[in-house]
């Protein structure tokens, strides 16, 4: 169910202080990571959130001149596979290692206490709490807000849809705000939401073929736009938004530059979570000496969460308002909500 890269990391020019492997010529020895990762459903290739990830390894690798090896895990594995994984990759050296992921958990809330050497990072949780833990957390809701307002704004029907992989606190984060921004700006629009799986049952971040159906029902029930949190299933949505002519609304990565050459034209915007910008941090924080336990927070004020404007014919004047509203939540006037 999970996909899990192993990334062997060997950088000289992460900066800061430097363990000393012998002379490099530049006077102060390089430093060597060997960096684990590990993807959430849906694995690397959804075109969301695991690539999102997977982006922020891609410029770990071109800046700091580190190398990539990916290793799959299993369908369908328990969380003592999690616990295996995890504690293989940080007894074969690699540190850091970082959970792509909230279903790691449990598994890491085992494995940090017996590694004190290790640094490890989670992506959206912060149940554990450790002195090698960074938490990395975002606040989605934010950039929700921002693509309600877009969706309610571009509907002419003033009906839109919510799609979530699956219902958990976290993708309630994402409708809370979706819903939030669109009554902002249409009090009076109208919401379908649905969700494709229910836990523990996480195969709706990874199932295309319901995400279109969903969509495709939503939008025969008169909504012109979908937001899909759902991983890998969102591709499926925005495969119904196009043979309806309808409009999609992508989440975490910018899923405008993925789509194929037919699908763009429909891709309205999509609302990014720097899943690229918490990784490449993290690694390049822990190359310095710069570590930081907890919890690490990223939104709007730090660019943690934001929306695409790579289709600005589809967006047209809509940017205006939407930026005006994204200054209004960083300046504390507007607060969306999380649930």
């Amino acid at each position: 169910m999970v996909a899990s890269a192993v990334l062997a990391l060997s950088a000289a020019g992460c900066g800061g202080k430097k363990a000393s492997t012998g002379g490099d010529g530049g006077g102060d020895g390089k430093k060597s990571l060997k960096v684990g990762l590990a993807y959430d459903v849906g694995g690397r290739g959804d075109k969301s959130f695991n690539d999102a990830a997977y982006a922020g390894l891609q410029k770990v690798q071109s800046d700091l001149k580190l190398d990539v090896k990916d290793i799959e895990a299993k369908e369908g594995e328990s969380d003592n596979d999690k616990i295996q994984r995890l504690q293989l990759l940080a007894q074969s050296g690699y540190n850091p290692v970082i959970a792509v992921g909230f279903v790691y958990a449990t598994a890491l809330g085992k494995v940090a206490p017996k590694f004190p050497n290790t640094k490890f990072a989670i992506i959206d949780d912060n149940s554990v709490q450790q002195a090698n833990v960074s938490d990395l957390l975002f606040a989605e809701q934010e950039g929700s807000y921002l693509v309600g307002a877009a969706a309610a704004k571009k509907s002419k029907t003033g009906n839109i849809g919510f799609i979530g992989g699956v219902e958990t606190p976290l993708i309630k984060k994402f409708e809370a705000g979706y819903v939030a921004g669109a009554k902002k700006v249409n009090p009076s629009v109208k919401i379908q939401i649905k969700y494709i799986s229910q836990p523990p049952d996480f195969g709706g971040f990874k199932d295309p073929a319901k995400g279109k159906t969903i969509a495709q029902g939503m939008y025969d029930q008169g909504a012109d736009v979908v937001y899909a949190a759902a991983g890998l299933s969102g591709t499926g949505s925005l495969q119904a938004a196009t043979s309806q002519k309808k409009w999609f609304i992508g989440v975490d990565s910018d899923q405008y530059q993925t789509a194929s050459a037919d699908q763009k034209p429909y891709v309205l915007t999509s609302m990014l979570k720097r899943v690229d910008t918490a990784v490449f941090n993290f690694v390049k924080d822990v190359g310095d000496n710069k570590f930081q336990k907890g919890d690490q927070r990223f939104s709007l004020k730090n660019d943690g969460v934001d929306y695409s404007k790579s289709n600005p014919s589809a967006l047209g004047d809509l940017s205006a308002t939407l930026d005006d509203l994204k200054q209004q939540i960083v300046s504390g006037k507007i607060t969306p909500p999380e649930k």
